[in-house]
């Protein structure tokens, strides 16, 4: 079975655009270094009723949205060897420019999961 690394992350809504040009190469970096699957998703339909809605996992402030990605491996010692290419890759230093990031990572939740089910 495969391996995913997950994320949820708020993201200023005028920091989108920022946002996705640097997702897109973030991607293409670790799609290019072995990543079966990159996937960045901006949320749309929030306002849940049950379990833990993510605006209040990322604590989401006025003018902010939640963004979900994951990123998905052959193997958790697949996704070891393709971090750590990615890690090395001095694109990856670019990406975050002299701006830095255009979220706020203390408030990014994040884990690595062995997939268990996979209903295609």
């Amino acid at each position: 079975m495969h391996y995913v690394d997950g994320f949820v992350l708020p993201v200023p809504k005028k920091n989108l655009k920022a946002y996705i040009q640097m997702s897109k190469k973030a991607g293409a970096v670790w799609r290019e270094h072995g990543a079966l699957e990159y996937r960045e998703c901006v949320g749309d339909d929030l306002k849940v009723k049950m379990g833990l809605p993510f605006p209040r996992l990322v604590k989401l402030k006025a003018g902010e949205t939640a963004v979900f990605s994951w990123i998905l491996y052959k193997s958790r010692a697949h996704r070891d060897r393709v971090n750590a290419k990615v890690m090395k890759d001095p694109r990856l230093n670019e990406l975050c420019g002299d701006k830095g990031m255009p979220f706020d990572v203390k408030r990014m939740a994040y884990g690595g999961f062995s997939v268990i089910v996979d209903a295609k």
